[in-house]
């Protein structure tokens, strides 16, 4: 009989444990194919080198049962193997509808935030599935395969408890969607970079701290952006147009950065950034990291001096949602299928828009409104969100980047 007709009929769950080498698998089905079995399952992990792997197979002829049974166990304690044999009817039970990927960040990840999580999934209706480790540094990041429970509810749920334990979760829709992401749009400040462009050019200036202040509060929703972008970008007024070389020197990317965009381009995906800073860096951070689309506000310069004014069309709140949708027209990608990445209140739009929002080391209003938080100052993570694991990205890197 086919296994694809096997839901009422008797099949065996044949399940091994033990030190984990090459050929096992190979050898237990070679000891099952003996009996004319159908395979219809396979389930294989592997943890600290100890082997549990599980065959759900249809059961042989009433007469070949116990002789399948004795060369198992043979075979296993051949091996210095254990096997355990269960009798049943069909396949696994059906998975509830609502299926999501629930990824949890840790540093370190300890089992009491692991049961606070499972429970709060439990408590909502749903079912885990399957769990797997996506990486073991520079974090600790495990996915759960849930079913049973809507995504949003799910996410409303586990949102709060995550805050309070101090792990970060996100929760997004299982589906093929979330294969075929391929356009990711980041904010720059605070984001892609660990400064604050503005607060660079206002060092040269001597006003760093007026700077700083009015950039906080919009930041915080505090202030209207462009009021306030005018307002910081008056105090430049009079630098010579030199210091913008001296400001790109003084970048530092955020750590994971060249390793979130190196791996995402070599897996087929676009990238952008959108800024309320400046194209005086952004254009040339688009050079040097390889991006696809960057577009910020532009300082003006006459003569060789900052004048205190920006030219072009502002790059606000909305603006960079606004950007975020010409990027994915421009990209071929649809809206559902882009990543937003951001901190600050006026990265909001922009995160509503994408089809996953994530907010990084954000602001408390920005992680509330955002589909999933980054808590952790490596930007790569953001990598594990999307089901890509730390051993595909460290398969992704030849061996030059590896020396590096």
């Amino acid at each position: 009989m086919s296994a694809s007709h096997t839901s009422d009929v008797p099949t065996l769950l044949v399940k091994i444990f033990g030190k984990d080498r090459p050929g096992i698998t190979a050898g237990l089905f070679d000891t099952l194919a003996a009996y004319s079995v159908d395979v219809v399952d396979i389930e294989q992990v592997v943890s600290r080198g100890r082997l549990v792997l599980c065959a759900l197979v249809t059961e042989p002829t009433l007469a070949s049962q116990g002789e399948l049974r004795a060369t198992v166990h043979s075979w296993a304690e051949s091996q210095k193997l254990q096997a355990e044999i269960i009798s049943g009817t069909g396949d696994n039970r059906p998975r509830g509808s609502g299926r999501s990927h629930v990824t949890v960040l840790g540093n370190p990840l300890t089992a009491e935030q692991t049961a606070a999580i499972a429970a709060r999934i439990a408590e909502t209706g749903g079912n885990i599935d399957r769990v797997f480790r996506l990486a073991k540094y520079p974090v600790t990041a495990v996915e759960f395969a849930v079913s049973g429970c809507e995504t949003e509810p799910l996410r409303t749920a586990l949102a709060p408890e995550a805050h309070t334990i101090g792990v970060d979760v996100a929760v997004v829709s299982a589906g093929l969607h979330r294969r075929a992401q391929r356009l990711v749009v980041m904010d720059v400040d605070s984001t892609l970079i660990q400064d604050e462009v503005i607060e660079l050019f206002a060092a040269h200036a001597g006003c760093e701290d007026k700077v700083a202040k009015v950039t906080e509060a919009a930041m915080r929703g505090e202030l209207d952006f462009e009021q306030s972008l005018h307002a910081r970008v008056e105090l430049l007024a009079g630098l010579d147009a030199s210091v913008v070389d001296k400001v790109r020197a003084e970048v530092r990317l955020t750590p994971g950065a060249r390793t979130l965009i190196r791996t995402l381009k070599r897996l087929g995906y676009q990238v952008g950034v959108v800024s309320g800073g400046f194209t005086q860096v952004t254009d040339d951070l688009k050079e040097r990291l390889g991006l696809d689309f960057a577009s910020a506000n532009t300082l003006e310069i006459v003569d060789g001096k900052l004048t205190g004014r920006v030219t072009g069309e502002i790059v606000d709140r909305a603006g960079k949602a606004r950007l975020l949708r010409r990027f994915a027209t421009e990209a071929g990608v649809p809206l559902a299928q882009t990543v937003a990445i951001g901190d600050g209140a006026n990265d909001l739009d922009m995160l509503n828009a994408a089809g996953l929002g994530v907010a990084f080391n954000a602001k408390p209003v920005v992680r509330r409104a955002a589909d999933a938080a980054v808590n952790v100052p490596f930007l790569d993570t953001v990598l594990y969100l999307l089901g890509i694991t730390r051993e595909e990205v460290e398969a992704a890197d030849g061996p030059e980047e590896q020396l590096h």
